[in-house]
């Protein structure tokens, strides 16, 4: 048995958002330094490796981008960068911690979530306009 059957490009799913113009944030000093100082509204992306992901998340993420543009771009790599990630969720603890998914801010301050259950089973147009969505009523 070949124990090098599947091993995930790791890379790929992080320049996947690189591409549409996001700012990977690495560590918590990042989070802290650039995500909760933000102004205006930014939409943070928390990647994941799940197949929900790669198949809904981003591809929405890139759909969501022709048609509204946040302020901010960020994004943090859930079980790649835990620390960055752990970071990240502790600035909306009032949401469970969920993979992949999407939180709109305002200067700072969580405004609006889009949890794992609203992606999973979604499409990616479905979930480019819950994006959307929840970005203009952040620009208001």
């Amino acid at each position: 048995m070949d124990i090098h059957m599947f091993m995930p490009d790791f890379q790929a799913m992080r320049d996947d958002l690189v591409r549409l113009g996001f700012e990977e944030l690495r560590t918590p000093d990042a989070v802290n330094a650039k995500l909760a100082s933000a102004k205006g509204v930014t939409l943070l992306a928390i990647n994941s490796v799940c197949g929900c992901a790669g198949g809904i998340a981003r591809p929405a993420a890139a759909l969501a981008l022709r048609e509204v543009r946040p302020d901010n771009l960020m994004t943090v790599f859930a079980g790649q960068d835990k620390e960055a990630t752990a970071a990240a969720r502790a600035l909306f603890p009032e949401y469970p911690p969920s993979s992949p998914s999407f939180a709109v801010f305002k200067d700072g301050k969580v405004v609006d979530m889009i949890p794992r259950s609203e992606i999973e089973g979604s499409d990616p147009h479905t979930v480019a306009r819950r994006i959307v969505g929840a970005v203009q009523r952040a620009q208001g």
